[in-house]
């Protein structure tokens, strides 16, 4: 009887399950986001957040109690190294599974599973600017009061922009350039 197994079994035998379960942690300790179906992005989360909360403690004994499940030297190292840096004051939460639409193929549901520090599109700490959406600044508002009424008047001041000539002075170099470009025409033209 299967009596309180919550977990997903995947549809795999535990070794196979426990073989992939580390494959995807390390996949997601080295790209930062992967992309997998919803059931083993879940599944994931819940292997992996432990893990991470491990890594805070730099000590050997939890580099191994690590190691017992990564089984990759690479993955330890970046996991105790530069994650274990990013979550120190983070309390859980490290991941975070965004759903996408089903795959073509067998209609399964799929997902992204990240590590939340390394997503700059949803963190809220950095200081974006809001771009204008118009054009220029060359027009200013100004409105006046008039003490005595109650009369307020928007009057709209427009910068005045000076039309350049068309005409460009005759100089010694324009003039030249001028019938080069004269010759050119002829020669075409004769051929």
């Amino acid at each position: 009887m299967r009596h309180g197994k919550k977990f997903n079994h995947l549809g795999r035998k535990a070794a196979h399950r426990k073989a992939m379960l580390s494959n995807m942690a390390c996949s997601l300790i080295e790209h930062k986001k992967i992309k997998t179906t919803l059931a083993k992005a879940k599944a994931l989360r819940v292997y992996i957040e432990p893990l991470i909360t491990k890594s805070k403690n730099d000590t050997t004994h939890s580099r191994r109690v690590v190691f017992s499940y990564l089984k990759q030297k690479e993955a330890i190292t970046e996991l105790f190294g530069d994650i274990s840096s990013k979550v120190a004051e983070r309390n859980g939460g490290y991941t975070r599974i965004l759903k996408l639409s089903n795959r073509l193929g067998d209609n399964a549901q799929m997902s992204f599973i990240e590590l939340v520090d390394y997503n700059t599109e949803y963190t809220t700490n950095t200081s974006t600017t809001k771009k204008s959406r118009r054009r220029g600044g060359n027009k200013t508002v100004s409105t006046t009061q008039v003490v005595d009424a109650d009369v307020v008047e928007d009057t709209v001041v427009a910068d005045v922009v000076e039309e350049t000539p068309d005409v460009v002075e005759d100089t010694a170099e324009n003039k030249e350039v001028k019938e080069t470009i004269d010759e050119q025409k002829k020669t075409s033209s004769e051929n």
